[in-house]
């Protein structure tokens, strides 16, 4: 079940979609296709939403998502540089307009100094542009994953 504030923002999510006649499509990973399942709660999310891929292992992040195992490497993948490639991967890869991607460290366990638990990397691709960002989300396993799910669906603030 979807909370009201999920809910809501799925709902001005897809709203502003609609506006300009995109469609989203999500790489996720620690979120294990949360972010689909919030949008896909919406009656008529058809129209915005084109689907997503799910990305657990660093072999379907460049298989699917044409992710560089040089990347995968060198960064890993909790990164902005893997959450930018899996966002420009999944836009190249799927049709879509706009794809927002996530990677991160959801817990119990994972966690270093470096890549601590809850630590969340997020990339957003349309057009020509793909930007990423992160967050340190506190609380347990499905807190970090359930405030992965509600950033994401706010992300599309971030597009100018």
């Amino acid at each position: 079940m979807v909370s009201q504030t999920r809910h809501d923002l799925a709902v001005d999510l897809g709203k502003w979609l609609q506006q300009r006649q995109w469609q989203i499509v999500t790489a996720e990973s620690c979120t294990g296709g949360g972010i689909g399942y919030a949008i896909s709660s919406i009656p008529g999310s058809s129209a915005w939403f084109a689907g997503g891929f799910i990305t657990y292992t660093n072999t379907l992040k460049h298989e699917l998502l044409n992710v560089p195992n040089v990347t995968l490497a060198r960064y890993g993948a909790v990164s902005s540089e893997t959450a930018a490639a899996m966002a420009t991967g999944a836009l190249a890869n799927s049709g879509g307009d706009v794809v927002i991607a996530v990677t991160g460290i959801a817990g119990p366990d994972g966690g270093t100094p470096e890549k601590p638990v809850g630590l969340v990397w997020f990339g957003l691709a349309w057009e020509n542009h793909c930007i990423t960002w992160h967050k340190v989300f506190e609380g347990s396993r499905t807190q970090v994953r359930k405030a992965t799910i509600d950033e994401a669906l706010r992300s599309f603030e971030k597009i100018t």
